[in-house]
């Protein structure tokens, strides 16, 4: 059996050909390696947050994605020196609520990579809520959370899903399908630890959007009924991100100090804190 000599793969090549040829490589192999640790970077776990260290706020809009409801409440942060930003939840905020964490994921990231935050401050108004959770269980950014509110939020199911579903089951979307009491994402959630930062969730006894309003009253976390600090209040689901309570009560959980109770004596303060107006010492 004849054998052929072997050869270098480049062994047939001219001298200058196979310096070309080497050198190309080697570029080739020097850009993986830097896309690699790019990638490597931009994905990788941040540190956890400071609690000392007010960044930036992300706000998660409702089941819909409808940014208007929270834009004042952006702003009022705006006003008190909060840089915020409301997600642009895919699908219009009815699809699956694990692309709209994967949102919530991308926008934090965002400001850790180019605002240079070190800790990021998460609102999460109605089914934002639920997604926002979801967020802190799944979310690779999670540990940069400091701190998270929710507002109006069904972390227990919403009835009106329910019905929704077996009435006309080909008009409740996915997101909808998963807001129902019992759903596996919400038993998911609820088997899982509580997230292990400061969680806030305010709700309003006159909600007829969550039903019944006390699903935002999550065993482990802080809830606060909005009657229970001013008596008799008239506020509904969608008066809750631009409420002056429910704002003055959302900057005094984004601060630094413990995270604010119910205590009726504070209704006119709280208010006015919301809507930046200062209350004079002594007065109600």
């Amino acid at each position: 059996m004849t054998r052929w000599p072997e050869r270098a793969p480049l062994g047939g090549l001219a001298p200058r050909r196979r310096l070309f040829v080497l050198v190309m490589v080697a570029i080739v192999l020097a850009v993986g390696v830097l896309v690699g640790v790019s990638v490597a970077r931009e994905y990788a776990v941040p540190d956890r947050a400071d609690p000392a260290v007010m960044g930036p706020v992300v706000l998660v809009p409702g089941y819909g994605g409808n940014t208007a409801a929270l834009q004042a409440l952006a702003l009022r942060l705006q006003v008190v020196g909060r840089p915020a930003v409301v997600v642009d939840l895919p699908d219009g905020g009815t699809g699956d609520f694990a692309a709209q964490a994967a949102a919530i994921d991308d926008t934090v990231r965002d400001l850790l990579r180019h605002d240079d935050a070190t800790s990021v401050d998460l609102i999460g108004y109605s089914a934002g809520g639920v997604a926002s959770w979801l967020y802190l269980q799944t979310g690779t950014t999670a540990p940069a959370i400091r701190r998270l509110v929710t507002l109006g939020s069904p972390l227990q199911g919403a009835e009106l899903a329910a019905a929704g579903g077996a009435l006309v089951p080909g008009a409740c979307p996915r997101a909808c399908q998963q807001l129902a009491p019992g759903s596996s994402l919400l038993n998911r959630l609820q088997a899982g630890e509580r997230p292990d930062i400061p969680w806030l969730s305010l709700w309003t006894d006159q909600d007829r959007t969550v039903t019944p309003p006390e699903s935002s009253a999550l065993p482990g976390v802080r809830s606060i009924r909005l009657q229970g600090v001013c008596g008799g209040i008239l506020i509904g689901h969608g008066q809750l991100p631009t409420a002056g309570l429910a704002i003055g009560l959302t900057l005094r959980a984004l601060g630094t100090g413990p995270l604010p109770g119910t205590v009726p004596g504070e209704c006119s303060r709280l208010q006015a804190e919301g809507v930046g107006r200062p209350v004079l010492v002594g007065t109600r």
